[in-house]
């Protein structure tokens, strides 16, 4: 245990470093390391993103057959942290750098090649410096003709500040605010003026249809009267038809005692005589004959005639009577 924290060990001292046997491994072989992801990239088979600083246990090996000024050149062999697809990249000495083999590709490639012209462009330029000295009065002309369009550019800019900047916004923001509020206020009663006049409307159009349904209720229908013709008192008797259908059948046999019929007024009583007392009692009978056809002609409706019957027998008690009348008179 009191060895544990020593910093050298003992070698004794026929000790010989060159007897020690050295073991025979292969000069291409790996080893298991942990390292960090020395640029952004991306996977090609998942896409991916692997950020710059991300750890991995990674293989390591020495590439064979490239040698950058006796400097060795290593390979790194990792996999991808979402589908395992393996990821090769490897050292490049001269631009103190990383070069990505295959498994992905690297992130902002562009700015980096935009670097490299932008220093390679320079080195040109320093070189045909030092063997040209017309090219470096050219390049200080340039150079001082960019000068100036920056300067003018700032001054430019300058002003466009200046003038902002006398720009009071916050009264310009207030100024809105005021309009919108007005522009609100002016909508609302707006919106109020349109809801009176709408009420308004209503209100004269229910007391209008109120007004029209009393005066409906207080007028009362008025029927209208048939007009008579001359001839409908040929066809139809004034009274009632419920009583019409009161009466007896002795009444249609032999007719209604002190009843007018409508055809009382086209018949002339004259006075009896001796010789036409015997002719009496067939007037009376067709007198009562004559009403009692008149009553039944009046109970058919209006356009229809009576049966045939009913016409040959009052146009038969006719002929008799007008045979009495002649009689009586020769």
């Amino acid at each position: 245990m009191s060895e544990r924290k020593v910093l050298n060990k003992y070698y004794p001292p026929d000790f010989d470093p060159s007897k020690i046997p050295k073991l025979k491994l292969p000069k291409d072989r790996q080893y298991v390391v942990r390292l960090m992801a020395p640029f952004n990239m991306r996977c090609k088979t998942c896409g991916e993103y692997i950020y710059k600083g991300k750890k991995f246990n990674a293989r390591k090996e020495t590439v064979q057959n490239e040698v950058y000024l006796g400097l060795p050149i290593f390979r790194f062999y990792i996999k991808c942290t979402r589908c395992l697809a393996e990821i090769t990249f490897k050292t490049d000495p001269e631009n103190t750098d990383y070069t990505m083999e295959h498994g992905a590709t690297r992130n902002f490639q562009a700015e980096k090649l935009l670097e490299e012209e932008e220093k390679r462009v320079q080195k040109e330029r320093e070189e045909e410096e030092l063997n040209n000295p017309m090219k470096v009065l050219e390049n200080r002309t340039k150079d001082s003709k960019l000068e100036m369009e920056v300067l003018e550019n700032l001054q430019e800019l300058k002003e466009l500040n200046q003038r902002q900047a006398n720009v009071d916004f916050e009264s310009m923001l207030k100024q809105y605010k005021d309009y919108e509020e007005e522009r609100k206020r002016r909508e609302l009663e707006e919106d109020e003026k349109e809801m009176k006049a709408m009420l308004e409307q209503a209100q004269s159009r229910r007391f209008l249809e109120d007004s029209d349904s009393d005066e409906e209720a207080d007028k009362v229908p008025s029927r209208s009267v048939p007009k008579m013709k001359p001839t409908d008192i040929l066809q139809e008797d004034m009274e009632p038809q419920s009583k019409k259908l009161k009466t007896e059948s002795w009444e249609k046999s032999v007719g209604k005692l002190n009843s007018k019929s409508q055809l009382a007024g086209l018949v002339t009583v004259k006075k009896q005589t001796p010789s036409s007392a015997a002719a009496n009692g067939v007037e009376k009978q067709t007198t009562s004959l004559s009403s009692d056809a008149g009553s039944r002609s009046s109970s058919f409706p209006a356009g229809s005639q009576p049966p045939a019957a009913a016409q040959g027998s009052s146009l038969s008690l006719l002929g008799a009577y007008s045979d009495s009348d002649d009689s009586t008179s020769d």
